[in-house]
């Protein structure tokens, strides 16, 4: 079993859940009883145990029901019944995934499963068909089952995950690539960077905004006029969006942030997240000192208690503080996408969404890392 890590409780992926319960039910199907507590096998070879919260048998069918438990993550999906039923086939058609009631389907191209399958991604696929087998070394039956997957309710949830973005329309996705999630796990979040950056290219589009928030999104998509599946919502992973960039690009980039996030990556940061440090407000200062900024004024940005204060006090003195940032962070920025043919943009918005700095779209061939400030 996975134990505690950093005094937070670890849980499964809704992947995990459906192993377990497809497992259950095609044990039952093959003759035996329902396993309470059933164990799987995680792809890293750990064994886990999950408890059923319903199940049933008819005939050629069977159902069982695993409650996610997603530890001390903040999961949406937390506490959701991941409902499986299982359902004999004909020898040699092998394992074919539905999707049920709560369960989405894809629509769009450039997902790691193709349009009109349900959202079971393919590890979770490759768990339930080693499950399967499982189950049928145990009852001595074949490994031929349609396994249809629901989630009650999981319409409504998936409406708070990207998945609309991402083409996924009818419900959740039955995801996971270890069966365990960390609470607060960064790889969740740069995941879904990559798989809407996956879309966005698949659909054809040449132009794509990573943004910081939902505010900078909102202002961002505003400023271009772009399509909903343009906008990358990459939090503060700014480093983990432009590698996957360089790797799979676009002609376009526009990276957009409020002002202390894009301050950070002005001073060097690439993951602008409060855990990896405040803004250098005498760097800031120093920044100011650089486009004209007279001694006073840099005292005063240097003492000013947030950067949105020092980016009020520099426009009532008449400064284009906004602008050097942008500047600055688009020479941070740039090396990341080196070695592609990508146009890079940086736009720095206030909490109003009014614009305060621009580092136009240009070609980042060329450009050399710069030290980190401060």
């Amino acid at each position: 079993m996975i134990g505690k890590g950093e005094n937070l409780r670890r849980g499964w992926t809704t992947g995990a859940c459906a192993t377990a319960a497809a497992k259950a039910a095609a044990i039952a199907l093959g003759g035996g009883d329902f396993p309470d507590p059933v164990d799987i096998t995680l792809p890293g070879g750990q064994t886990a145990a999950f408890a059923l919260a319903d199940h049933w048998r008819d005939g050629d069918r069977a159902m069982a029901a695993v409650v996610k438990d997603a530890g001390d993550d903040p999961d949406v999906t937390h506490g959701a019944v991941i409902v499986v039923v299982v359902r004999r086939l004909a020898a040699g058609q092998g394992v074919i995934f539905r999707a049920g009631a709560g369960v989405g389907t894809v629509t769009l191209p450039g997902l790691p499963v193709a349009p009109g399958e349900a959202a079971i991604n393919p590890v979770p696929r490759q768990m339930i068909r080693a499950a399967l087998g499982e189950a049928a070394a145990l009852t001595g039956g074949g490994v031929d089952f349609e396994v249809e997957i629901s989630v009650p309710g999981g319409d409504a949830l998936a409406a708070r995950t990207l998945n609309p973005r991402l083409g996924i329309v009818g419900g959740i996705s039955i995801l996971g690539t270890t069966g365990v999630v960390i609470p607060y796990s960064c790889a969740a979040w740069i995941h879904s960077i990559h798989r809407g950056i996956d879309v966005a290219r698949a659909a054809g589009h040449s132009h794509v905004i990573g943004a910081t928030g939902a505010s900078s999104e909102a202002a961002a998509r505003a400023f271009h006029g772009l399509e909903d599946r343009q906008m990358i919502d990459m939090g503060d992973f700014i480093g983990g969006m432009l590698k996957y960039l360089r790797a799979h690009p676009v002609s376009r980039v526009t990276v957009a942030g409020g002002v202390a996030k894009m301050t950070k990556l002005a001073q060097g940061m690439l993951d602008v997240h409060s855990k990896r440090g405040r803004a250098d407000m005498a760097a800031l200062a120093e920044l100011a000192g650089e486009i004209g900024a007279a001694a006073t004024l840099r005292r005063r940005l240097a003492a000013a208690p947030s950067v949105a204060g020092a980016f009020d006090i520099a426009r009532a003195g008449g400064l284009d503080l906004g602008g050097a940032i942008a500047e600055r962070a688009w020479t941070v920025a740039a090396p990341v996408l080196a070695g592609s043919d990508s146009a890079l943009e940086i736009l720095v918005f206030d909490r109003a969404g009014a614009l305060r700095g621009q580092a136009p779209l240009r070609p980042v061939h060329g450009a050399s890392p710069r030290k980190r400030r401060g």
